[in-house]
């Protein structure tokens, strides 16, 4: 490949476009953010980020700064017509990541959170840019952006559609979007409360085939509604429709009292899959691949898994330490897991809105009677957290994943020992080795010539409980997740796998060029 002034062009400023960029820029990969819109998101959705996130975001060393703007949701009260049942969370995921809990974080805070973590990086987002039309060649991709300056043409070696439900870079690239889109009308608002000081619970207040949550925010007396429209206002045209009109029927349902509406906004929600997440030089993620029902709070989160599964593929091929081959395993990786995520969404999210002998069960024995009595069990607090915080994703059936040590497994993700932190060092964001013991001189010598970070941890028999076995070989994805698994420390498999799967580890010439931002 030619060496374009660009490396890669990102199409969509969400938080998918923007992890994918910062992880890019902290790798030393130069790019460009693009968005047609005039800013931030004000009307966003997604409420919830899932504690997978939150342990890339350490990564990303931006953790601290998330967690102190979101709340960790304690509980979860449900309120249906007379009955309120509270259900204690607790921390759903001791012993399973360092974030056992549900954080309660708005996507247009996210959003302005990312963005300035960007900026300090000297990444300044180009909103008021859009993508009008690109030329996947053989050797890089030709785009014309239309600025507020006219048209103009740049060269990038890879183009990154994370430009939503509507993308056009997915609508250029031809992929069929099947799925379909619920009925139901949605709607979202930030409200001004009574009640000051709100518990840190999230409300689900169930109606006849309808449910409105409703968020504290960091915010004193704001809480954020999101409900389906009931179908005595379905009928009123989005654009006329205000929540002065829904203020009775959700202050009876919630037994909240709204003073003030801040914004509102309406949408409807798709269940669609792309057929392909790249082609050449081109990718999609986020929502531009695949968008889900609300349940579970998955889609932005999965967004975000998106961009860091690429990212790291990306920097790596760019740098030359691995052949553009890897770059194949992304949509491998991550369609799989879009594709299974949307059909348990979609059966989640049907069985709490339909009308059948489930949703009755859901509604008016499970949620009330059987949840509350379950999150009592450490057990099915920790199947619980493991479905919804995305902990349990894997990527087992990938080419990058071909070997097994007891029950880990390549494409598992990195057991989290809390005694010894062993995330701590995933924030080099590097292919690393770990040993669970003691590392033999030889696999010292053999991290130094692979340029392999080498980690030993002291041997404790309560390592086995997670999977571990004494003095085997991990090797670990910059992304946390396991590369390769060996019984002894040896070299050879290490060469082997590299090999395998296309990566060199040779200085190239190549790495240290900076691009010429004039030539944007």
């Amino acid at each position: 490949m030619t060496n374009p002034s660009l490396p890669v062009l990102i199409v969509g400023a969400g938080p998918t476009g923007m992890v994918l960029a910062l992880w890019l820029t902290k790798a030393g990969i130069a790019v460009r953010l693009i968005d047609k819109q005039i800013g931030t998101g004000q009307a966003s959705r997604a409420m919830v980020v899932q504690a997978r996130i939150l342990e890339f975001y350490r990564q990303l060393e931006i953790v601290d700064s998330v967690l102190a703007q979101g709340i960790k949701l304690q509980g979860l009260q449900i309120r249906q017509q007379t009955q309120t049942v509270n259900a204690q969370f607790g921390d759903l995921g001791a012993g399973i990541s360092a974030y056992p809990f549900v954080l309660s974080y708005p996507q247009d805070e996210h959003e302005q959170l990312l963005a300035a973590e960007l900026a300090t990086l000297g990444i300044q987002i180009e909103w008021n840019t859009e993508l009008v039309r690109f030329e996947d060649r053989p050797d890089s991709v030709s785009a014309t952006l239309l600025t507020t300056q006219g048209e103009q043409t740049v060269s990038c070696a890879y183009l990154c559609g994370c430009d939503g439900a509507s993308s056009t870079v997915r609508h250029h690239l031809g992929f069929s979007f099947e799925g379909g889109t619920y009925t139901h009308r949605f709607f979202v608002a930030d409200t001004e409360v009574a009640t000051m000081d709100l518990p840190p619970y999230l409300l689900a207040c169930l109606e006849h085939r309808g449910f409105c949550l409703a968020f504290p925010l960091r915010r004193a007396g704001i809480v954020r509604f999101i409900g389906i429209i009931p179908a005595a206002y379905a009928q009123i045209p989005q654009d006329q429709l205000s929540f002065a009109d829904l203020q009775a029927h959700v202050e009876q349902l919630t037994g909240i009292q709204v003073l003030a509406t801040h914004w509102f906004s309406t949408y409807q929600v798709h269940h669609r899959l792309a057929e392909h997440f790249q082609s050449g030089h081109i990718f999609l993620a986020g929502d531009a691949g695949h968008i889900h029902s609300p349940a579970g709070g998955q889609g932005m989160n999965t967004g975000i898994g998106d961009a860091v599964n690429l990212a790291w593929k990306l920097a790596d091929v760019i740098k030359g330490q691995a052949k553009a081959s890897l770059l194949a395993s992304y949509e491998l990786e991550r369609r799989r897991f879009a594709k299974t995520l949307l059909k348990t969404t979609d059966q989640a999210f049907s069985a709490l809105v339909g009308k059948g002998l489930s949703t009755w069960t859901l509604r008016h024995l499970f949620l009330p009677y059987l949840l509350p009595k379950a999150l009592q069990y450490t057990s099915f607090k920790h199947i619980l957290f493991r479905t919804i915080s995305q902990t349990s994703i894997e990527y087992r059936p990938s080419p990058l994943s071909w070997s097994q040590v007891g029950d880990l497994k390549s494409g598992d993700r990195l057991p989290w020992a809390e005694q010894l932190d062993n995330y701590a060092p995933l924030s080099s964001r590097t292919w690393q080795l770990h040993i669970y013991g003691e590392a033999t001189p030889y696999l010292v010598d053999a991290a130094r010539d692979f340029k392999l970070e080498l980690h030993s941890f002291p041997w404790s028999p309560d390592l086995a409980d997670l999977g571990f076995r004494q003095d085997a070989m991990y090797l670990i994805r910059p992304d946390g997740y396991l590369g390769l698994l060996h019984e002894y420390q040896n070299e050879a498999a290490l060469d082997a796998y590299f090999t395998h799967i296309g990566y060199q580890f040779s200085p190239n010439p190549l790495e240290t060029e900076k691009p010429n931002r004039e030539e944007w």
